[in-house]
């Protein structure tokens, strides 16, 4: 065994003592003063292990990735290696979500009491409900709105909204909606790490962003679709300032205005953003006027809802009440500053933990930024910028719990960290066993 392998080992199993950790302190600490909110602690899950029609199909699907995900993605031509990612990873978190059936595992799953089918007929007058939107955020307002409405900017309900008015109605089209779109979230990655890295490091990524863990939060969230929109507006700036496109980077700005009107937590994408930047910065210094079209295609969604009559600043001030209203306001920071991270352990996977440690050490190894720079300090940096934007977000407090999901805009950057690894398949069996296991013995929600 190579000391390489071996300080990767050590990394895994301080992981998994972090989880067996989290699960331990918390099932105590929910025992006993009933303040983590959560039955499974750290996940909002309880047990159930349970089978479904899914089963087979999650299990075909990971035993045909494994065995020839690798050689298939070293191999083909770049151009069929990004629908086919795009169709495996969709196919994945289909299948993980039909474990449940199709009623709990997709249709019913953005219906509940929380979440964005519910209020869809109150924005029968969209201009009005935009307007009106923040006073019914805290708890005490008059018809306040339900959790996940109230904790998002109105970019978010909107999308249903606009589903339903063009026909696609009811959980089942929603659902579908998060996790097609969704899936194109590792298509985006890739993307970004061949204009920034290189292309053999996004072809040893690929089978990993497919088989993630985090699928089983993806289908059905409408944080899958967050995830997406936001991975693309950080591979529309890769691809601008490497090709030097004004094109690419108008529609990157756009995509970053929607990203923090869909999510408050998103602006931390902010970080990867800057890592893009600063990666890309040759480009920027030979065409500057670049930033122009990003600059203007940002405004753009910010000013629509403001002339609209949302007031994003105020919406998060109140937002930031009601959190402390409801269970944000007891759940315990000490416990969840530390079990969020074992959340994340869970949705990436061991492999992504030993992938992390490879990442220090790149980055330790070779600055990014000398003359004779490869492309695994590079990756090792746009890592570690998502990495950083997740730590922000842990500290900050206003996520605790619930990070299995809230976070996969995040998770889905941490995952290329494991084209750093060696023997890619038996890290990949660790990555299904882990997500296969979750999804038969847990019955998550939200």
């Amino acid at each position: 065994m190579t000391r390489s392998l071996r300080r990767d080992l050590y990394a895994v199993g301080a992981a998994a003592l972090l989880v067996t950790a989290a699960v331990l302190v918390g099932r105590h600490i929910q025992d006993t003063s009933r303040t983590l909110f959560v039955d499974w602690p750290p996940l909002l899950a309880s047990w159930g292990p349970h089978l479904g029609p899914g089963t087979p199909a999650a299990v075909l699907l990971a035993l045909t990735t494994v065995a020839y995900g690798p050689t298939l993605a070293a191999r083909l031509p770049w151009r069929t290696l990004l629908p086919l990612t795009w169709g495996a990873a969709t196919a994945w978190i289909f299948s993980l979500a039909l474990i449940d059936g199709w009623d709990r595992g997709i249709a019913r799953r953005l219906t509940t009491r929380y979440e964005y089918l519910q209020v869809i007929d109150r924005f029968d007058d969209i201009p009005a409900a935009l307007r009106d939107f923040t006073h019914h955020i805290l708890l005490d307002s008059p018809d306040n709105w339900p959790a996940h409405i109230a904790g998002h900017p109105p970019a978010a309900t909107l999308t249903f909204v606009l589903l339903d008015r063009i026909g696609l109605r009811g959980g089942g089209w929603a659902g579908m909606w998060c996790i097609t779109v969704g899936a194109t979230a590792c298509v985006a990655v890739l993307v970004t790490i061949r204009a920034l890295a290189d292309e053999t490091l996004a072809r040893r990524a690929a089978p990993f962003l497919v088989l993630a863990p985090a699928a089983v939060w993806m289908g059905t969230s409408a944080d899958a679709y967050f995830a997406a929109v936001a991975a693309w507006a950080v591979a529309l700036l890769a691809l601008s300032v490497t090709r030097r496109s004004l094109w690419w980077s108008g529609a990157s700005g756009l995509l970053f205005g929607l990203t923090c009107y869909l999510s408050y937590g998103l602006t931390l994408v902010a970080l990867i953003a800057a890592a893009v930047l600063l990666l890309g910065r040759h480009g920027i210094r030979e065409h500057p006027a670049l930033l122009v079209p990003l600059l203007a295609g940002f405004v753009v969604v910010p000013a629509t809802f403001t002339l609209a009559g949302f007031d994003w600043w105020e919406a998060y001030r109140l937002l930031v009440t009601r959190y402390h209203q409801g269970a944000g306001g007891i759940r315990p920071y000490g416990y969840w500053v530390w079990a969020n991270l074992a959340c994340t352990v869970l949705i990436t996977g061991l492999a992504t933990v030993a992938g992390l440690r490879r990442t220090g050490a790149a980055l330790l190894s070779r600055r990014a930024d000398t003359p004779d720079r490869t492309a695994e300090p590079r990756l090792a940096l746009l890592v570690s910028a998502a990495l950083l934007a997740l730590l922000v977000a842990d500290l900050s407090g206003m996520s605790k719990a619930e990070t299995e999901r809230i976070w996969l805009p995040f998770a889905v950057w941490l995952l290329p960290s494991c084209a750093l690894l060696p023997h890619p398949r038996a890290w990949l069996i660790g990555q299904v066993v882990l997500a296969l296991l979750l999804n038969h013995l847990l019955l998550t929600g939200w």
